[in-house]
């Protein structure tokens, strides 16, 4: 079969034993009706649709799906079930399954003889489905719909339609000498066997109520797709060789590394193509929800940090992606969808842009990507001071387009800190409130962001312009009492003496004098406060309303455990980073197995919170991989 064995990388000097990441996701399932939601799916390139594995107690012989990311929900049980011509109805007993790093591989075996099915996605639009069996009985395709009667079919262009919506349709494209018959629901291919050889199905994904797709065009790419499957098939090996060879370390077991290529499967397998209102490519958070269809904005600016990795033109586009929303005064909004209705503009999100932008630079060397964004990065900054500086003094709040203190908290990213438990909302202006609270978070982002687009100003040639600033801010949120940061209340200055992640903003950026970071460590050690089973938690576990479950109020998301632990190696302490990235790597529930990456974790178990296949988790457990010494 063409694609029998599981992708394998080779290191890049060659000198380390070929390594084979077979399923490296446990996505078997087999929904009971198409109305459930897929806990784990198969899908590449940016496509909005998906497949699973059948369960082997569930077992339907081929694969599950499709799964629509965009109208979240499955289309059919299976759209192509594969059967001997001869025994159509005999049960058939699962050999193996697998999902690799691109791949999906299914093989079961009947009385008559064993049939392999393997998937790949040719484009973001269409899927390649490989078949083989060992019988020289012709072998028949037919469609489990789950009740559906909306099969068409067109012998004469070898072409199935199932028409799911008014949006959606999916297409069957068989090979020439595939004989095709429908009855009322379903549809039966007749596929000759040719003494066992490989045996091609293209499955198209087709929007209907999208203008710029010229259905033609689609078949006709699909037709040559099954022209020239195997160089689609070698393409897809060496794209996803490609990816693993510039993220994976010869000096590191193999435990480790997995956790690496899981990392790129969750933030592949979250990639959506540009669709309506969506101008770009960008990583949707999780797949696994279906309120997370769009993009976020400082989940773009992380993921796409880790992108820059191994696919950079995806990590820009992940960043213009929430500039093609930017408002005229500078605001970068909360969230952008498909249907632009539904986009949130109460909000902004935490600014971390500047550092995605030149993580991408970095990686790429791409001028020209930095002269577009630049200007749009300055009014971003500037947008802060603007409209999130209630007393003008240089430090900014937190705040809402609406005054509200649901969406400020939002802006935060911190929705339910225990830190906001008392703020109140003030107004600056009439589309501009802030929290009563100066965060300690947003002005060491704001700063470390200045940095940045000093340095871009200089190297695009550009005039930069500062705010002018009345303190400085490491000496200004350090309580030299608690040795801590805290953030302050606007209007007597005082602390808001709540021990929560915002302490990491200040080492990760490195804006904390070694004297203060010498007064934190204790703290950040310690097994009753920050030094958790998994390290690094929302909030200390000695606060009074610290919760293992309480979102923000205690469990453990890894971009603030990363910015801990990457914190700690910038004063120095590589051997304590690297005993908590162990802590990370090896405690997370089902992190090495077959279990997704989740949102959260509880701090005291390892155990997964929330949704599963999350991308920010994902961008930084590969972060934590590539510091580890």
């Amino acid at each position: 079969m063409v694609l029998i064995s599981a992708l394998v990388f080779a290191s890049c000097d060659k000198k380390q034993a070929e390594l084979k990441f077979d399923n490296i996701l446990d996505i078997s399932y087999t929904p009971d009706s198409l109305d459930r939601f897929t806990p784990g799916s198969f899908t590449d390139l940016g496509s909005w649709m998906g497949f699973s594995i059948p369960q082997e107690d569930k077992w339907v012989n081929g694969f599950v799906g499709p799964f629509s990311f965009y109208e979240y929900g499955w289309k059919a049980i299976s759209i192509a079930e594969v059967s001997f011509k001869d025994n159509p109805n005999e049960v058939f007993i699962p050999d193996s399954i697998n999902y690799y790093p691109g791949g999906a591989f299914i093989s079961a075996s009947s009385e008559t003889g064993n049939i392999e099915q393997e998937l790949i996605f040719a484009t973001s639009s269409i899927a390649l489905l490989n078949i083989r069996s060992n019988s020289d009985h012709d072998i028949v395709l037919k469609g489990n719909f789950g009740g559906s009667d909306s099969v068409e079919y067109s012998e004469n262009q070898q072409l199935v339609r199932f028409v799911s919506s008014e949006n959606e349709d999916y297409l069957l494209i068989f090979p020439e000498d595939t004989h095709i018959s429908a009855g009322t629901g379903n549809y039966e291919a007749l596929l000759a066997s040719n003494g066992g050889a490989d045996l091609f199905v293209a499955i198209v994904q087709l929007f209907k109520d999208e203008e710029n797709i010229d259905e033609r065009v689609l078949i006709d790419e699909a037709r040559s797709v099954l022209e020239n499957p195997e160089g689609f098939i070698q393409e897809n090996r060496n794209r996803w060789n490609g990816y693993l060879s510039e993220v994976l370390r010869n000096d590191l077991n193999y435990n480790y590394n997995r956790v690496a290529v899981k990392s790129i499967v969750t933030l592949l397998s979250n990639w959506r193509s540009a669709k309506g209102d969506l101008f770009h490519d960008g990583v949707i958070p999780s797949y696994a929800a279906g309120y997370f269809v769009g993009y976020w904005a400082w989940d773009s600016w992380k993921i796409a940090v880790a992108l820059s990795r191994f696919e950079p033109e995806l990590a820009k586009n992940t960043v213009r992606s929430m500039f093609d929303y930017q408002l005229e005064d500078g605001m970068v909004i909360d969230c952008i969808y498909p249907d632009a209705s539904e986009n949130n503009y109460r909000d902004s999100k935490p600014p971390l842009a500047a550092w995605a932008v030149n993580e991408i630079f970095e990686q790429t060397g791409d001028v020209e990507f930095l002269k577009e964004l630049y200007p749009k990065l300055k009014k971003y900054f500037d947008w802060w001071y603007e409209k999130r500086d209630h007393d003008n003094n240089g430090i900014c709040e937190f705040g809402s387009v609406d005054g509200t203190l649901e969406a400020a908290a939002w802006e935060s990213g911190m929705d339910n800190a225990i830190r906001f438990d008392n703020s109140e909302m003030v107004q600056n202006r009439e589309d501009a409130w802030s929290i009563n609270q100066e965060s300690v978070d947003l002005n060491f982002y704001l700063a470390y962001e200045e940095i940045l687009l000093k340095k871009f100003a200089q190297t695009v040639g550009e005039p930069f312009e500062g705010k002018s600033k009345s303190v400085d801010i490491a000496d200004y949120f350090y309580d030299k009492d608690d040795k801590f940061f805290y953030d302050k209340r606007i209007d007597d200055k005082s602390f808001i003496k709540v021990k929560g992640s915002e302490v990491y903003t200040p080492l990760w950026t490195g804006f904390a004098t070694a004297e203060q970071f010498e007064g934190i460590l204790p703290t950040l050690k310690d097994e009753n406060m920050f030094s958790t089973f998994i390290p690094f938690p929302t909030a200390s576990a000695d606060e009074e309303k610290f919760s293992t479950r309480g979102y923000w109020r205690g469990p453990i998301w890894l971009d603030q455990t990363y910015f801990a632990i990457n914190g700690l190696r910038k004063y120095g302490e590589n051997e304590l980073a690297d005993r908590y990235t162990e802590q990370v790597f090896e405690r997370l529930e089902g992190l090495q197995n077959g279990a997704p990456i989740h949102e959260n974790y509880d701090p005291h178990t390892g155990k997964r919170l929330k949704a599963s296949h999350f991308s920010w988790s994902a961008a930084h457990l590969l972060l934590l991989y590539e510091e580890y010494k």
